[in-house]
């Protein structure tokens, strides 16, 4: 998951305010892995996810390289080796270490990166109360980039140490406790929406990724969009009337990663007793038919539309049917980790990431940051589609209307989900 922010920080800026956002923000990536043994903070379970440990030194190694780094002329790295191990991608800071092998990196050890955390975030305490007055816009600016990409590590740290506990054959729970009681999906509806000239993007002062930017005129067409995403149910119809074995409603290249892959269903799903059950947060657990759909690719999603005669919906159209929407879905806070039946007539945000149809592509006018920052998304822009929406593990303060998530198109280990247009 990779995104940037341009923003607009008030000339008035309060030193105290943006300290406590901070180390509220960096110690809940440290609640996250509360739960975890101190083993499971090491496994690398595919090539796509990355282990607790080493989310938690590079979100570290970010503040340090991008905010300490960049203001302190005289400042010393924790450690020499430290921005090798734990840069992701940033070719224009330096060599890094190859993602496929992080799981081999059995040193520094948890507890030297809890130390490396503890170090940094003293150092860019007394940076915050320190610095001069005409650079605290700038500073500011970037620890507000910073914390919003922790949040985004939040995420996958969950979605990783769920993938990681899936490929256990114990079947261990992250948090026994989560899900909570079971409830019932209101039933689909269809929201109308007229066509012609509209404004998507972000447009305003708040903080924003440089990918919702800017805001930019599109002509849509009349369209209808449902008024909640996919259930569990509604797609074992999909799988009981042979869905993943009728290759007329595949793309090319999901028919292949069909055959390939050997799907059959959607991830983490298993027969058991003659029952669909699935790997949660909470352990291995029956299928709960009223809950939002999750962990499909974009190839399923799409198959899914052809089969009930509908299409998934551009990002623009999701964006225009979204915007006016409260956000009180089911996020991260709320202690679930799951998605969760809602009887709300209207579901757009939170539970799962909802598959569009559109490629992730820059908008009309679209310039990256300057500098290293400028790696962190555009150079992405290619063979991937556009998620909307936020998920059950996406902190609340993190989503928008205007955010573009983007994966692959066989991607499936985040919690990924379908919403109809037509």
């Amino acid at each position: 998951m990779s995104v940037i922010p341009k923003f607009a920080i008030r000339q008035v800026i309060d030193r105290d305010a943006l300290a406590s956002r901070y180390f509220e923000v960096r110690s809940a990536s440290e609640r996250i892995c509360a739960p975890l043994a101190v083993e499971d903070y090491v496994v690398q379970s595919m090539d796509e996810t990355s282990p607790p440990k080493w989310h938690l030194a590079h979100m570290t190694w970010f503040f340090e390289q991008f905010v300490l780094g960049h203001f302190e002329a005289n400042y010393a790295p924790y450690h020499p080796s430290y921005a090798f191990l734990f840069n992701s991608y940033y070719e224009t800071v330096g060599k890094f270490f190859s993602r496929l092998n992080r799981g081999l990196l059995s040193r520094p050890t948890v507890e030297e990166v809890y130390r490396y955390r503890l170090h940094v975030d003293g150092a860019v305490r007394e940076l915050l109360h320190s610095i001069d007055d005409r650079r605290l816009p700038e500073l500011a600016s970037r620890i507000e980039l910073g914390l919003n990409h922790e949040q985004q590590h939040q995420e996958l740290l969950l979605t990783d140490i769920k993938h990681t506990l899936a490929m256990n054959p114990l079947r261990p729970a992250y948090l026994a406790e989560a899900l909570g009681p079971r409830g019932v999906s209101a039933p689909l509806a269809w929201l109308e929406h007229d066509g012609g000239v509209r404004e998507i993007g972000h447009g305003g002062a708040e903080f924003a990724f440089d990918n919702e930017m800017p805001r930019h005129a599109v002509y849509v067409q009349p369209f209808r969009i449902a008024s909640r995403p996919v259930t569990c149910g509604e797609y074992l119809a999909f799988m009981d009337a042979g869905g993943y074995a009728r290759p007329d409603l595949w793309l090319s290249d999901g028919w292949r990663a069909v055959r390939e892959r050997g799907w059959n269903a959607p991830l983490y799903w298993e027969r058991a007793n003659g029952e669909w059950w699935h790997t949660t947060l909470a352990g291995f657990r029956p299928v709960d038919l009223e809950e939002p759909l999750a962990h499909v690719s974009y190839y399923e999603a799409d198959a899914y539309a052809r089969w009930v005669g509908k299409r998934l919906p551009s990002e623009a159209e999701w964006e225009i049917a979204a915007r006016d929407e409260t956000r009180d879905g089911n996020f991260y806070e709320s202690g679930r980790l799951h998605p969760a039946p809602s009887a709300r007539t209207r579901q757009f945000f939170g539970d799962v990431w909802e598959w569009t149809s559109s490629s992730y592509a820059p908008y009309p006018g679209y310039k990256p940051l300057a500098g290293s920052l400028g790696e962190y998304n555009g150079k992405f822009m290619a063979n991937q589609y556009v998620l909307r929406g936020g998920s059950c593990v996406t902190p609340s303060s993190h989503i928008r209307p205007t955010y573009r998530n983007f994966f692959y198109g066989p991607d499936r280990w985040q919690f990924m989900g379908i919403r109809l247009a037509e």
